[in-house]
């Protein structure tokens, strides 16, 4: 016998009604198909479950078709790891397919890019050469990112386009350029904005770094997003790949000063692609730009968290929106 002085609650008298009445948020009309064989990526991609992330990565490409459509900036914004494991052809394969009209990068991906370009290497073992005061001493690197900033400076442009310039000026000897985002965007003449935080990237502690020529370039950088984030309004998309703290206080930067020049910035489209979901990219790119205005009454903004490895999503995103997935959004409906 219990010696609590009180009983269980009784659930004889508790109100239930019929499940038919009730609102579902799952039903088998949404469920995974079993994909034809031999269907193509195409049938593999319609067979995926209309739920949470399969349903959001849907109608996430479907406002990348809308926006390209409708010639509106579909902005990417990259961290350095996007191209340190390899995806920088595909970046190049979207420019050139039209769903790129502009590039946000932090200063690692300016770095590792830089490298690519040069030698077709890159990334190196941290660990090992910490320990002697090597770390980040490569003088190449050092001496030719610093020499774009200065050459940003003289001729009064930012630090993106000077890269694309200068790594197919014929100064260097560039082994795969090919392989390059800078040099690609800077032939498809789609802008690059570089966005530094000093002291964050190896070229900042070389004996050629100039903090004020630096500066210059990449606060140059920022007044092009800016105008490149102008550009979303009414139906564009930003898509943040891999930065978990530089471009997403950028990006919420570039809203307030748009909407603080007379621009609503609506409805806009915003997505994280990472493989933790931080707390910037999450508040500063999918919850607070699509918050409405007050008394905002047009089409709703909305915003994505896709969770996973870059190295398996960006190939994903790639093939799905050259190959014209989904369809309803390739051909103008919602």
């Amino acid at each position: 016998m219990s010696v609590y002085p009180i009983q269980p609650l009784t659930f004889g008298s508790v109100r239930t009604y019929p499940l038919a009445s009730r609102k579902s948020k799952v039903s088998v009309r949404d469920f995974a198909r079993i994909p034809k064989k031999a269907g193509g990526l195409s049938a593999f991609l319609d067979s995926l479950p209309k739920i949470l992330a399969a349903e959001d990565l849907r109608q996430l490409l479907g406002a990348v078709h809308r926006a390209k459509k409708q010639k509106k900036a579909v902005l990417w914004g990259i961290g350095g790891h996007v191209i340190k494991v390899g995806l920088g052809p595909l970046l190049v394969e979207l420019m050139k397919r039209g769903f790129v009209s502009g590039i946000a990068m932090n200063g690692a991906a300016m770095v590792h890019d830089f490298e690519i370009a040069l030698a077709g290497t890159t990334s190196e073992d941290v660990d090992a050469g910490l320990g002697e005061g090597q770390f980040g001493m490569a003088e190449e690197t050092g001496a030719g990112i610093n020499e774009i900033a200065k050459l940003a400076h003289r001729i009064r442009i930012g630090y993106g386009e000077a890269a694309g310039q200068y790594l197919i000026s014929g100064i260097l000897s560039t082994k795969h350029p090919e392989a390059s985002v800078l040099v690609a965007a800077y032939r498809h003449r789609i802008p690059v904005t570089v966005h530094l935080a000093i002291g964050t990237d190896i070229p900042h502690i070389h004996p050629a770094a100039d903090g004020s020529v630096l500066g210059d370039a990449t606060f140059h950088d920022f007044r092009l997003f800016c105008e490149l984030v102008r550009r979303m309004h009414g139906g564009g998309v930003y898509l943040n790949w891999g930065s978990a703290v530089i471009l997403p206080e950028v990006f919420l930067k570039a809203v307030s000063v748009v909407r603080n020049l007379g621009v609503p910035l609506a409805p806009i489209t915003t997505a994280n692609f990472d493989f933790i979901q931080h707390y910037r990219p999450l508040q500063n790119v999918v919850k607070r730009p699509i918050l409405p205005a007050e008394g905002d009454s047009g089409a709703k903004s909305k915003g994505f968290a896709i969770t996973g490895h870059h190295e398996l999503l960006l190939p994903l995103v790639t093939a799905a929106l050259t190959a014209g997935w989904p369809r309803a959004a390739r051909k103008g409906k919602r």
